[in-house]
């Protein structure tokens, strides 16, 4: 069954983190982002839904700046991405993608110190600020107890919760994360769920693209993407959204409230 109409719901705002305007992207004759526009509220966790092809990964490398759109603007807090230096921006946002390689001999401790790579001038050693940093994302992804072993001693889920842990590192206003569920098992993915209410609670603005309809339920709002355009954006426990979530799976999934969550089944 085919999705219905629908009109998407851009929101403005003065005090969003990120702002799209009118940005595309095309690889080679093949659209994949049309003219999208979007502003994402500072303080927030917005998640990013939609089918397979619907853009959504695309367009978080664009709110990024690791992919330059073919038109159109981003704005960071308030300023033209293009505008910021490697470093400014690399303190501001921080990011998680897919399938992050990371070379297998390194230990855990020095991946999550990594993320302090932006508070560090060339050559200069960790501080105290750093180590204190990198042990307190450890112990947020409970990954502390394993900080001396190499990655390669590491299952894909232990992995992704020391990627996480070099991400919170940090300490960004905006963190990015491209389906940061990845082999994770439910008690892990409650507990990055945990994590982001912290870092929102903090002030952070958190934007995550997922799979789990059901998890990104839990976010403040949600953006439902179809076909490279953005349908639809509002609160997640608005029944419009709902209902455009159901159009854009072609109603084979329907949003239900269990046990005072919203949860996505299939049909």
């Amino acid at each position: 069954m085919s999705a219905e109409p629908m009109q998407a719901e851009h929101k403005t705002s003065h005090d969003a983190a990120l702002v799209a305007r009118r940005v595309g992207v095309a690889y080679g004759a093949r659209p994949i982002l049309q003219s999208v526009d979007l502003a994402l509220a500072e303080g927030r966790w917005t998640s990013i839904v939609g089918p397979n092809g619907a853009g959504k990964s695309t367009l978080l490398k664009v709110l990024a700046g690791l992919l330059a759109p073919a038109s159109g603007q981003v704005l960071l807090l308030g300023r033209e991405l293009r505008a910021w230096g490697r470093r400014e921006r690399a303190l501001a946002l921080a990011w998680l993608g897919q399938n992050e390689a990371t070379a297998d001999d390194l230990r855990v401790y020095d991946v999550a110190m990594l993320g302090r790579l932006p508070h560090q001038r060339w050559m200069q050693p960790a501080s105290a600020a750093d180590h204190a940093a990198v042990e307190q994302a450890l112990r947020a992804t409970q990954a502390w107890d394993w900080r001396d072993r190499p990655l390669a001693q590491l299952s894909g889920g232990e992995r992704q919760r020391v990627l996480l842990a070099r991400v919170l590192a940090v300490q960004a206003r905006v963190l990015l994360m491209d389906e940061p569920l990845a082999n994770l098992d439910p008690p892990h993915q409650a507990d990055w769920l945990a994590l982001v209410r912290n870092e929102v609670a903090r002030g952070c603005t958190v934007v995550s693209v997922l799979h789990e309809v059901g998890m990104a339920l839990a976010a403040d709002e949600l953006v439902v993407m179809r076909a490279g355009q953005v349908v639809h954006h509002g609160g997640c426990a608005d029944e419009r959204t709902h209902r455009a979530v159901e159009q854009v799976f072609d109603r084979r999934v329907a949003v239900h409230s269990l046990a005072g969550q919203w949860v996505a089944l299939p049909c």
